[in-house]
């Protein structure tokens, strides 16, 4: 059951002392880039792909994620934002820009669309620092850590909510993330998932929530009954009081989730709402599904779930239990396709999948969590990784092409790349960044070779090639040389560099059809 607040933090300051005394770093293992497509209600209403086909860039502060979305052409233009490092009040300032309404106290995704966030390297941290999302379209947020949030105390951000939607939210997917507080209410935290004002078409999916008294809500009050159309799927919900999630109006669909130390209540159906709740591995816990705390009814379809040691308080006025033998009082029509993990293995399956770098590792019904698709970046045996020795054939397609990239560092060119002069040069501004190649109508390209220039060679570490027409992978691993993967037409692709000993300097950047 839910331990004390004081426990709690002991238990985690007990850790972080042990590993300090001892030397060894926390680390955690390489993570991939935004991998995988949405599910559940995330795919409906057009879908959810964030910001595939556009820029991929580096953001190892909070200020430089909102340098990033404040850089685009537009608010609309599409963008992934590769997050590295312990994001927090000290490194994140309001940026003011065209396409983009930041603030200081908070990673804000305000009046904008199209945009991947997504934790990468050795982890992404949102330390007492949450993540807002208002009038925005086509979200997703992966592979992240939202801890400690504060909405009263010092520093607060964000309402005390570690990801909050509200006002006209439009299809968001948070997926692969820890969010994670230190207490309830009394020690000024708030919600861990809060959807508000108008905000649909949401998936949660393969994620942590725990150690906080409101798990999330739907719907801000018994009148905000807009929200709704929102799937759970593969979550831990542990160690929470209440609102797992509370929903009001609208319709949720929970499935294959384990909810484990649930101290008050569970799913909260309130006002009219509707939650189909399919397969899940409720244990340990009080009232894990009912309306609780208003006469307000809202309704439930339950099939196939297993209640492990739970309890069920006494029906009256203001509380209504589905226990102890819960049933359906409901009909919920699912518009996407989806495969249930039996329950009984539901708490194995999500152990080894929900969660922050976890390898993005999914399931897909036979109760074993699969390894990513393999042109993940986190996959060292990609098939699509050359033979560094096997010279590329034919004519090199980048000269006479067109080429542009991320920042680039003072005295080189983007057109070094494809000049066909080894003695010239593109560099980032920084260790990391991008180069691309592109022409006016598609190519068919499935070889290129990244030629470093004079003196710096073997500086490239870690690397992605990606179509930049649609954002796929198409290849990863590290060093320079040769680069083979799978035929492909595009007009622009993508050589990004996320990681180095140095300054890189790439001399050619030659693409080749076959």
């Amino acid at each position: 059951m839910r331990r004390p607040v004081a426990l709690r933090l002991q238990a985690a300051l007990g850790t972080l002392a042990l590993a300090a005394a001892t030397g060894v770093a926390l680390s955690m293992p390489e993570a991939a880039a935004a991998a995988g497509g949405a599910t559940g209600y995330a795919t409906q209403n057009g879908g959810t792909t964030g910001g595939a086909g556009g820029q991929t860039v580096r953001a190892t502060t909070g200020t430089a994620i909102h340098e990033a979305l404040c850089g685009r052409a537009d608010s609309s233009t599409p963008i992934t934002i590769e997050v590295e490092g312990t994001i927090n009040h000290g490194n994140t300032s309001k940026v003011s820009g065209d396409s983009c309404n930041t603030a200081a106290d908070k990673i804000e995704l305000k009046q904008i669309s199209n945009v991947t966030l997504v934790g990468v390297g050795n982890g992404a941290v949102f330390d007492q620092l949450g993540i807002h999302i208002r009038e925005s379209s086509n979200i997703i947020i992966q592979n992240v850590t939202v801890r400690n949030v504060k909405k009263s105390g010092s520093p607060t951000s964000n309402g005390g909510d570690a990801i909050g939607m509200e006002s006209d939210v439009r299809n968001v997917w948070v997926d692969h993330s820890t969010l994670e507080a230190s207490g309830g209410e009394s020690e000024g935290y708030d919600g861990l998932f809060d959807m508000k004002a108008n905000t649909q078409y949401v998936t949660l999916s393969y994620s942590v929530l725990r150690n906080s008294g409101r798990g999330g809500l739907i719907g801000s009050s018994e009148s905000d009954v807009s929200n709704g159309y929102v799937t759970f799927h593969h979550n831990l919900y542990e160690n929470i009081d209440s609102r797992a999630p509370l929903l009001r109006g609208g319709t949720a669909h929970m499935y294959n989730n384990h909810y484990r130390g649930l101290t008050k209540s569970g799913i909260n159906s309130r006002a009219g709402a509707k939650a189909k709740v399919d397969n899940n591995y409720f244990e340990d816990s009080k009232d894990v599904l009912g309306t609780f705390y208003t006469d307000a009814a809202g309704s439930w379809q339950v099939s196939g779930n297993i209640y492990d040691n739970v309890t069920w308080s006494e029906p009256g006025e203001d509380n209504n239990p589905a226990g102890p033998d819960p049933q359906s009082n409901t009909s919920v029509s699912i518009p996407y396709s989806y495969t249930l993990d039996d329950a009984s293995c539901v708490p194995d399956v999500v152990s080894g999948t929900a969660g922050a770098n976890k390898g993005l590792k999914v399931s897909d019904g036979t109760c074993t969590p699969q390894t990513p698709d393999p042109t993940d970046p986190t996959d060292p045996t990609d098939p699509t990784d050359p033979d560094p020795t096997d010279p590329p054939a034919g004519t090199n397609l980048s000269i006479g092409a067109g080429s542009d990239g991320s920042s680039k560092a003072s005295g080189t060119s983007y057109g070094d790349v494809r000049d066909g002069d080894p003695s010239t040069y593109w560099s980032p501004a920084g260790t990391t960044g991008s180069v691309s190649v592109k022409w006016s109508s598609a190519v068919t390209v499935s070889k290129i070779n990244i030629r470093e220039a004079a003196g710096s060679e073997g500086t490239i570490g870690s690397y992605r090639v990606l179509n930049h027409d649609t954002g796929a992978v198409l290849a990863s691993g590290s060093g320079a040389g040769v680069i083979g993967f799978p035929a492909v037409s595009l007009k622009k692709i993508t050589f990004e560099i996320t990681g180095a000993s140095g300054t890189p300097r790439i001399a050619e950047f030659e693409t080749y059809a076959g």
